[in-house]
């Protein structure tokens, strides 16, 4: 509450380091939120994949269009399900025919693989609304944890909203019904299925059948580029006839002439009809047209392309960037993935900090997994991964060091190769909020590749990677809640840490999962976690250990309302901290308990303790913290009615939060110095530092968060607007 309101008591340093912070987290952090740019409103987002040129599809777009044109007549959304055997084109169709009606949709496009294909399975529905809620400029604190709620959010921002919405390779038409927006929208489905199940929602759904004959020869003429079609017009009739008509399969095929210029089709023929004679058809009809043409484009591979396409198919996630390529092969793969490229063996997937990524068809990543069993070595399937899982590590690594410095105190193991490690803008480590920024983009954006790289370090015989992994990806959990990951990374990071038997690496777990637990509202859960660290800690004899549990069970309790039992723990742990070293948790726990003492109107002891921790953090060199205590002793202040030094206070708190986009902490400082101007019989004053303060509060918390509702009534007590004589501040809420 705005005076001595109940903190959130954010505490920065993990149980081996002094950089974990808790509850709702927002210092030294870089929300998403609302900038003054945003405020006019988001940047539509822009995710298509690129188009690329088709044919024989007109007929199949014009449909496309024409249910759309009806629909928007009959002021409907527009949802259209294109099916087909694998490599027949849909993406390409679905992507053909969105590009074509973007000018008529400003609002934006989203896309998602929904990877029914996937060798992970189908993409959960909850984390591709939550990824889409965040392209539509949703603070990531603001997306709810639950589908339902998720699903409500992300109909109501798309109900007025011209957008287009294409979901990939979608399992079932109950995976796909969540994802879909509202109002004047279009969504395109892609499936091996035929998905009946969407006719229900007012779906079209139309099935592509391989492309005749003479449209399987216009695209392996254009994929040629060249007079061999014209002269040869019966042998390529024949090479698209061995392709079954599968455009995945002519552009394999093409492209392969197209490397050997000197070659005639017949050669293809010749080769492709060998190819037919000795392969099985496999389970899904049509797969052995496309393995074919995937097993002649293979073998004509130069060696080092060759071998990068079977490692690359060991990767787990569904697209990867090219220092992934390099890690694979332990030096610069970029001739290599040239090669696969232009082989058509690889698909642009856009790019992302600054690097090229890729993906492969499902088909075609299937293809490379079977020759990686048929080609590769064991051991060198396992040493693969492992450089794929060490890349990852080491890259989290490093956005951890430029995010939050102080966390890593514990050793990572990248393995005996050398590692690829990105650099995130200017800085260095710690070095500026744009290599922060640039850091936590990263983390968001490789999520899915992280996770799945967690997932699979057990099964590998790699264990330490996984609770390795969870920790450096630490920094992106508090900062941009993706709670279901947080979730997800710390428990299984704790079974990898159990399975390792390192008795350390398995506190770390805990009590980094219990953070997480008290930040969703699950503060039992969360003491659960503390108290069996606390009880390992007591076990292995580690004392400090031990005390930094102490300030997090007072978290936790706090949580629970019982603020004696808070009090305790913080009490015992500002005690204990400092003796086993660390006076800076010490701090934190004065802090806690200065936080305390606020709630309860007790502002001597508030001023306290708050100024007691703010010395010890200043000379911790811990900026963020020394001015949360900064802000906290002022609202101190405030209650003693000490308003000089209460402003004071809070203005200094304020200098340094709002560069940092604290946003949470910046609103406590303005709503503060808000109370500080209405002391001073200054309205005026005051609103200005309330309603930036309401910006602030409804970007980090929501709209009809309590902070949010808390500074509109303070708004309406102040009662009408009304310009006070002698009243202008030179230093208000503007500057």
């Amino acid at each position: 509450m705005l005076g001595h309101e109940h903190s959130d008591n954010d505490l920065s340093g993990t149980v081996h380091g002094p950089a974990i912070q808790s509850g709702k987290v927002y210092g030294g952090i870089h929300f998403h939120g609302e900038t003054a740019q945003e405020a006019r409103g988001p940047r539509p987002p822009w995710q298509l994949p690129p188009s690329i040129r088709i044919t024989g599809r007109s007929a199949e777009v014009s449909t496309l269009e024409g249910h759309r044109a009806r629909a928007t007549r009959e002021g409907h959304p527009t949802l259209a399900a294109v099916s087909g055997l694998g490599g027949v084109g849909k993406t390409a169709v679905a992507l053909a025919w969105l590009h074509t009606i973007r000018p008529h949709f400003p609002g934006g496009q989203l896309y998602a693989d929904l990877g029914a294909q996937s060798p992970g399975g189908p993409v959960d529905p909850g984390e591709v609304v939550g990824r889409f809620l965040r392209a539509l400029g949703v603070p990531t604190p603001q997306v709810p944890p639950a589908l339902a709620e998720r699903v409500a959010l992300y109909r109501s921002l798309t109900a007025d909203r011209r957008l287009v919405v294409m979901l990939d390779d979608a399992a079932t038409a109950a995976q796909v019904r969540p994802l879909l927006p509202a109002g004047q929208c279009v969504t395109a489905v892609t499936s091996r299925r035929r998905l009946p199940g969407l006719s229900v929602d007012g779906g079209h759904v139309i099935h592509l059948e391989p492309l005749g004959r003479e449209a399987a020869v216009e695209l392996l003429d254009s994929t040629l580029a060249d007079s061999r079609v014209s002269e040869q017009p019966e042998e390529a009739r024949a090479l698209v006839d061995l392709c079954a008509g599968l455009p995945l399969a002519v552009r394999i095929a093409g492209a392969r002439l197209a490397a050997r210029p000197r070659h005639g089709i017949t050669t293809m023929v010749r080769a492709l009809t060998e190819e037919h004679d000795r392969l099985e058809a496999l389970a899904i009809d049509g797969d052995h047209d496309v393995r074919a043409a995937l097993d002649l484009s293979y073998q004509g591979l130069p060696a080092g392309a060759a071998h990068l396409y079977r490692l690359l198919g060991l990767h787990p996630g569904r697209e990867f960037g090219g220092p992934v390529a390099d890690a694979v092969l332990g030096s610069d793969a970029a001739d290599a993935l040239d090669v696969l490229y232009d082989a058509s063996l690889l698909i642009d997937a856009g790019q992302a900090a600054g690097t090229e990524r890729y993906r492969f068809h499902d088909l075609v990543r299937l293809h490379a997994v079977a020759q990686a069993d048929r080609d590769e070595s064991p051991g060198a399937r396992a040493a693969a991964l492992r450089r794929i899982g060490y890349h990852y590590l080491a890259n989290a690594t490093r956005a951890e060091e430029v995010i939050d410095p102080q966390h890593r105190t514990m050793a990572r193991d990248y393995g005996p190769d050398p590692v690829v490690v990105a650099e995130f803008g200017d800085g260095g480590a710690g070095g500026g909020t744009g290599a922060a920024d640039a850091a936590l983009d990263w983390l968001e954006h490789e999520l899915p590749n992280l996770m799945a790289v967690l997932r699979i370090a057990r099964p590998a015989g790699i264990p330490a990677l996984g609770w390795q992994l969870a920790d450096a990806m630490w920094p992106l959990f508090p900062r941009r809640k993706f709670y279901p990951e947080w979730r997800e990374a710390h428990r299984e990071g704790l079974l990898a840490a159990e399975e390792c038997d390192d008795g350390a690496a398995v506190c770390r777990m805990l009590t980094s999962g219990g953070l997480g637990e008290l930040d969703m509202g699950c503060p039992e859960q969360a003491l659960v976690m503390f108290e069996r660290a606390a009880d390992a800690f007591l076990r292995t004899d580690d004392a400090l250990g031990h005390a930094r549990t102490l300030n997090y069970r007072g978290l936790a309790h706090q949580r629970l309302g019982e603020t004696d039992r808070a009090a305790g723990f913080f009490g015992r742990a500002a005690a204990e901290l400092p003796d086993c070293g660390d006076r800076r948790a010490g701090a934190l726990a004065r802090f806690n308990l200065a936080d305390v003492a606020l709630s309860r109107g007790l502002y001597e002891d508030a001023a306290r303790e708050a100024g007691a921790a703010r010395e010890v953090l200043r000379e911790a060199g811990d900026t963020y913290n020394t001015a949360r205590a900064d802000a906290l002793a002022g609202r101190a202040y405030l209650g003693l009615g000490l308003l000089d030094r209460a402003e004071t206070g809070l203005r200094a708190a304020l200098d340094v939060l709002r560069p940092m986009s604290a946003d949470h902490e910046t609103a406590r400082a303005l709503g503060g110095l808000a109370l500080v101007s209405e002391r001073r019989g200054q309205p005026e004053v005051a609103r200005r530092y309330y309603r930036e303060a309401l910006i602030l509060y409804s970007g980090a918390g929501g709209p009809g968060s309590a902070d949010a509702q808390e500074v509109r009534d303070r708004l309406d007590a102040l009662g009408p607007e009304a310009r006070e004589n002698g009243t202008a501040d030179d230093g208000g809420a503007a500057g």
